[in-house]
């Protein structure tokens, strides 16, 4: 669970459950949450996750090797995207292939490979369940009465107004939360300031207190790098959006001036007119004319 250059940027998220000096500690925190385990520090945590993968340059999934089994996790601030279990499992599949030696495959021994689970934790400002679970099978196209293959990721909301048990059984995944909505509310008070705000305030308030005031100036940056990424997405789908309308537009004017032309070449062809004269007057080729 160490921290090592990279061309990418970690969320404060990966950071605190992955790569911060005590983030082992954290994520079996969190592991022992989720399953009602006591794994303690000595217990061995291999961090194995892939560059670059879940995101383009915000890396906000914690990957781990623990107790026999791969651990995946994701946050998502922003509305849920049903596709992660698709996700999840081209994911999987990098993984499976980093974990084992090539020849493994082929071997006629079975060869063993740690059970995966995929969590993906919610904290954004849409209406959502306290727990919800998404199926690869649902993007099936037909779904056959045995599926040949099925991905389940367990969705947990840990906004605190949720009540979320593993919240109370977590306590480095519960102030976390407390500090991702002290910094939503900063930053709509004071858009130049917000984060360091928020920082300070939470600090005061023993929310990650350690934490904060060891890495406050890095953690401020992560902030600010999933702030630009987050605008950045907005911004290209509101760019797609304005080009789709126009387009829409341009296509409709288009469509709407050859509609006009076909009843203006159907008009003059019952009054007589030579297809020649008509397609001069419309526009239209003789072909189109002819088949009026």
């Amino acid at each position: 669970m160490s921290t090592a250059n990279r061309k990418y940027k970690d969320s404060v998220f990966v950071d605190l459950f992955a790569e911060d000096e005590k983030a082992k500690e954290n994520f079996l925190s969190l592991y022992n949450a989720l399953h009602g385990t006591n794994l303690q520090l000595f217990c061995p945590v291999e961090n194995i996750r892939l560059d670059n993968v879940m995101y383009m340059n915000i890396i906000n999934d914690v990957s781990c090797l623990v107790d026999g089994k791969i651990i995946v996790l994701a946050e998502h601030q922003s509305i849920i995207n049903e596709n992660m279990p698709l996700r999840f499992l081209q994911y999987t599949a990098r993984l499976y292939e980093k974990l084992q030696a090539p020849t493994d495959r082929y071997l006629k021994k079975l060869s063993k490979i740690p059970t995966p689970e995929f969590y993906v934790f919610y904290n954004g400002t849409d209406d959502y369940p306290e727990t919800a679970t998404l199926k690869l099978s649902d993007a099936f196209i037909t779904r056959p009465e045995q599926i040949p293959l099925e991905l389940t990721v367990q969705v947990l909301n840990i906004n605190t107004d949720k009540a979320n048990k593993v919240l109370t059984a977590c306590k480095p995944l519960e102030e976390y939360s407390l500090f991702v909505e002290e910094v939503r509310k900063q930053t709509q008070l004071d858009h130049e300031n917000g984060f360091t705000n928020a920082v300070k305030i939470c600090i005061e308030k023993g929310i990650l207190k350690e934490y904060l005031t060891r890495k406050s100036r890095e953690v401020i940056n992560m902030l600010i790098a999933e702030y630009d990424y987050d605008t950045d997405i907005a911004v290209q789908r509101q760019e797609s959006l304005m080009i789709g309308i126009k387009q829409g537009i341009t296509q409709g004017l288009e469509q709407g001036s050859y509609q006009k032309a076909i009843e203006t070449a159907r008009l003059l062809k019952q009054f007589g007119d030579s297809i020649q004269k008509i397609t001069q007057v419309t526009g239209l080729s003789e072909l189109e004319v002819e088949a009026l």
